[in-house]
């Protein structure tokens, strides 16, 4: 649920699949998301983005034209004020080390859940990162120096994110558990994590931390 006001947030979506734009395209305007653009190859997306100024660039890492870490480098040229999110089926650290050293503020793969997608795609409007958990240093050193200068950038996982923002929204961790599809025992560990990590102590304060970070519509 949203609180019905429209989010500044306007998303570029990138990928070969109409079916999956359409998707995530009745997702995300539900949720308030704009989509301003869509791009089935990295010709039409270079060409459009000409024409658009998105915040946030999704863009599948598998394209049929051009792999996904060089048209994402394009992309950067063309829109250096656009974060860039990748969104794929690999999972491997392989892949996630080429999109970060090409420019990629986050790395979200098409097996999570919606709203860790969506928590993405807030963190990197924002200005933050947004990776996997298990990140390496290697993996940090590969990102742009002008990616890692905010100092929540790297705070949180897309998971992690994903708990905060449901547990901001009043979920209990079975209801963070049930919602992920994880169990309860891993959603409480993140939650110590997330607390750990923000130098939060309640989950109130966790509250206040979405709100004032974008994370949720709640007030």
């Amino acid at each position: 649920m949203t609180d019905g006001k429209q989010s500044d947030i306007k998303i570029f979506l990138v990928d070969d699949h109409q079916s999956v734009r359409e998707g995530m395209r009745s997702y995300l305007t539900s949720r308030s998301i704009a989509v301003v653009g869509e791009a089935s190859d990295a010709p039409e997306a270079l060409r459009k983005l000409k024409k658009l100024s998105p915040d946030v660039i999704v863009l599948d890492v598998n394209l049929p034209s051009m792999e996904g870490w060089e048209l994402a480098r394009r992309l950067r040229r063309l829109a250096p004020k656009a974060g860039i999110l990748a969104f794929s089926i690999h999972s491997s650290e392989e892949y996630v080390i080429r999109m970060a050293r090409c420019g990629a503020r986050g790395y979200v793969t098409k097996d999570q859940p919606t709203a860790e997608l969506l928590a993405a795609i807030k963190q990197v409007a924002r200005g933050g990162l947004c990776f996997p958990a298990g990140i390496t240093d290697a993996l940090l050193a590969a990102a742009p120096k002008s990616s890692l200068n905010q100092p929540d950038s790297v705070s949180l996982t897309s998971r992690e994110l994903g708990v905060l923002t449901l547990l901001a929204e009043g979920f209990s961790n079975k209801g963070v558990a049930a919602k992920l599809g994880i169990g309860v025992r891993t959603a409480e560990t993140h939650r110590e994590h997330i607390l750990r990590k923000l130098n939060i102590r309640t989950v109130a304060g966790l509250t206040k931390y979405a709100i004032r970070h974008g994370l949720t519509s709640i007030k």
